[in-house]
């Protein structure tokens, strides 16, 4: 299957000015995070107070999301030209979420190269029939009910079907010459796991959950919940074989609305956008989405439809694909065959 438009035909769409990251902005996006973070920290231990908590959980683990989409950046190159300052300011972004900055972004760009190809996308793919069927109880209730909290799980052994750890060097996530690369982010986390075992023995496991636990957590399910529902929704296809290609596959996720905190986690959103053209930089995204909607039209999928709808929706519905076609969309499994 030929795609509908070139990738040169839709960049023609989007202003030159979209393409070219600003050094400042990226920087002040950065450290604007890391204050916000900072002052949401200290206004905790400034208050000491219970009732507190449940705010400073929501907002430091919002906040360390909108720090991952920084350093999503810098793993697309989209934060600066300068290759050194994107491994390391996305270290200093990721690290303190125990992401593996280089791990994770050879598994993301596995993902872009092959969005929306049911035998070779990275994250969010969909089972087949014959896969659901034939998976363990605990596989599927990993996938349908915790999947909001599988994150650490996936860095470790990855998604169904899919083999490797993002912080092992030797794992068959990483062709040769990123060896070295995913060591290094290796290194990092582990310094990251030493200093939080430190906090343990010095201020006792309350402290660590409660300070730094549960806002990860919060971290984890924003990150778990943008990326399955710009993902997974009953209108988006799937392909197999020769009806996949890079702009079929990149039209095949869809922006969301998410209110006020769409420019928190810097207009993540715009996501479509983002799928075709992942080196623009986030404060670009929505000027580089207004030429292009208007010339893909309905092609362009977005909708305003509730995240907490469109999320239960999508648990309901969204959860095999058919074992054959070559363009396929989710439905319920048929539990009627054996």
């Amino acid at each position: 299957m030929k795609p509908s438009y070139s990738v040169n035909e839709l960049k023609n769409q989007i202003p030159e000015l979209a393409f070219k990251p600003s050094l400042f902005l990226s920087l002040f996006y950065f450290f604007f995070d890391i204050g916000i973070l900072a002052l949401i920290y200290l206004a905790a231990f400034h208050l000491n107070s219970v009732w507190f908590l449940p705010f400073f959980w929501f907002a430091s683990g919002t906040m360390m999301w909108a720090l991952f989409v920084v350093g999503h950046d810098c793993g697309h190159g989209s934060f600066s030209q300068i290759r050194w300052l994107n491994f390391f300011i996305g270290h200093l972004a990721h690290t303190p979420i125990l992401v593996p900055f280089h791990g994770w972004k050879v598994s993301h760009r596995t993902h872009h190269n092959n969005t929306g190809n049911i035998d070779k996308d990275e994250s969010w793919h969909p089972l087949t029939e014959d896969q659901y069927k034939n998976a363990d109880s605990l596989t599927l209730f990993a996938r349908f009910k915790l999947f909001l909290f599988v994150f650490p799980l996936y860095l470790f052994v990855r998604s169904t079907g899919r083999d490797g750890s993002h912080f092992h060097p030797n794992s068959p996530l990483f062709p040769n010459g990123e060896r070295k690369n995913a060591l290094t982010s290796t290194i990092w986390i582990l310094g990251m796991v030493s200093f939080l075992a430190w906090v343990v023995w010095q201020y006792g496991f309350l402290f660590f959950i409660t300070y730094y636990f549960i806002p990860y957590t919060v971290f984890v399910v924003w990150l778990s919940l943008v990326t399955y529902l710009h993902h997974t929704d009953i209108s988006l296809p799937w392909y197999r074989d020769n009806a996949w290609n890079y702009v079929n596959g990149a039209l095949s996720t869809i922006d969301r609305s998410y209110g006020i905190f769409e420019s928190i986690h810097h207009n993540i959103g715009t996501h479509v956008v983002h799928h075709l053209f992942p080196t623009i930089p986030h404060y670009r995204l929505k000027l580089a989405k207004q030429g292009l909607k208007e010339y893909l039209g309905e092609d362009y999928r977005e909708t305003k439809e509730s995240v907490w709808v469109s999320l239960f929706k999508s648990m309901k519905e969204c959860i095999v694909v058919p074992n054959e076609g070559t363009k396929v969309f989710y439905k319920k499994p048929d539990l009627t065959q054996n």
